[in-house]
Protein backbone atom coordinates (compact mmCIF):
# COMPACT_ATOMS: atom_id res chain seq x y z
CA UNK A 1 0.00 0.00 0.00
CA UNK A 2 1.34 3.27 -0.89
CA UNK A 3 0.95 6.17 1.25
CA UNK A 4 -1.12 9.09 -0.38
CA UNK A 5 -1.74 12.64 0.39
CA UNK A 6 -5.66 11.96 -0.10
CA UNK A 7 -5.34 9.13 2.65
CA UNK A 8 -3.65 10.91 5.28
CA UNK A 9 -4.87 14.82 4.39
CA UNK A 10 -8.34 13.90 3.47
CA UNK A 11 -10.99 14.23 6.31
CA UNK A 12 -14.06 12.18 6.83
CA UNK A 13 -17.14 14.13 6.58
CA UNK A 14 -18.76 13.70 10.02
CA UNK A 15 -22.77 14.06 10.47
CA UNK A 16 -24.26 17.56 12.24
CA UNK A 17 -26.04 15.10 14.50
CA UNK A 18 -22.68 13.08 15.62
CA UNK A 19 -20.62 16.42 15.62
CA UNK A 20 -23.75 17.56 18.03
CA UNK A 21 -24.01 15.17 19.96
CA UNK A 22 -19.98 14.73 20.53
CA UNK A 23 -20.26 18.54 21.53
CA UNK A 24 -23.16 17.85 23.74
CA UNK A 25 -21.55 14.94 25.62
CA UNK A 26 -18.28 17.06 25.88
CA UNK A 27 -20.43 19.67 27.56
CA UNK A 28 -22.21 17.93 29.83
CA UNK A 29 -19.16 16.27 31.32
CA UNK A 30 -17.47 19.71 32.18
CA UNK A 31 -20.87 20.84 33.75
CA UNK A 32 -20.83 17.64 35.64
CA UNK A 33 -17.13 17.96 36.74
CA UNK A 34 -17.48 21.60 37.91
CA UNK A 35 -20.79 20.54 39.56
CA UNK A 36 -18.99 18.00 41.77
CA UNK A 37 -15.73 19.85 42.24
CA UNK A 38 -18.16 22.89 43.60
CA UNK A 39 -20.05 20.25 45.71
CA UNK A 40 -16.84 19.02 47.30
CA UNK A 41 -15.74 22.42 47.95
CA UNK A 42 -19.06 22.92 49.49
CA UNK A 43 -18.61 20.21 51.74
CA UNK A 44 -15.06 20.70 52.60
CA UNK A 45 -15.89 24.48 53.86
CA UNK A 46 -19.37 23.29 56.12
CA UNK A 47 -17.28 20.56 57.64
CA UNK A 48 -14.52 23.76 58.65
CA UNK A 49 -16.89 26.46 59.35
CA UNK A 50 -18.59 23.46 62.07
CA UNK A 51 -15.15 22.60 63.33
CA UNK A 52 -15.03 26.01 63.98
CA UNK A 53 -18.13 26.50 65.49
CA UNK A 54 -17.24 23.76 68.19
CA UNK A 55 -20.01 21.29 66.57
CA UNK A 56 -18.27 17.65 65.75
CA UNK A 57 -20.93 16.06 63.32
CA UNK A 58 -22.32 17.94 59.95
CA UNK A 59 -25.40 16.88 58.99
CA UNK A 60 -26.94 17.26 55.22
CA UNK A 61 -30.30 19.59 55.39
CA UNK A 62 -31.96 21.13 52.99
CA UNK A 63 -32.05 25.17 53.91
CA UNK A 64 -35.50 26.40 55.25
CA UNK A 65 -37.24 28.36 52.67
CA UNK A 66 -39.54 31.57 54.19
CA UNK A 67 -43.24 31.45 53.42
CA UNK A 68 -44.14 33.55 50.94
CA UNK A 69 -46.65 36.57 52.40
CA UNK A 70 -48.58 38.15 49.78
CA UNK A 71 -50.64 41.38 49.82
CA UNK A 72 -53.64 42.27 50.65
CA UNK A 73 -55.74 42.53 47.33
CA UNK A 74 -57.18 46.02 46.74
CA UNK A 75 -60.68 46.55 46.82
CA UNK A 76 -62.65 49.06 44.92
CA UNK A 77 -63.44 50.75 47.80
CA UNK A 78 -60.03 51.92 48.67
CA UNK A 79 -58.78 53.30 45.50
CA UNK A 80 -60.43 56.48 45.98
Amino acid sequence: MTATTEAFFKPEKVSKIAKAQQTDDSARAIIEAEAKARENKTQKLRELRMKQEGVATVEDEAPKKKPVRKAPAKTASSKK
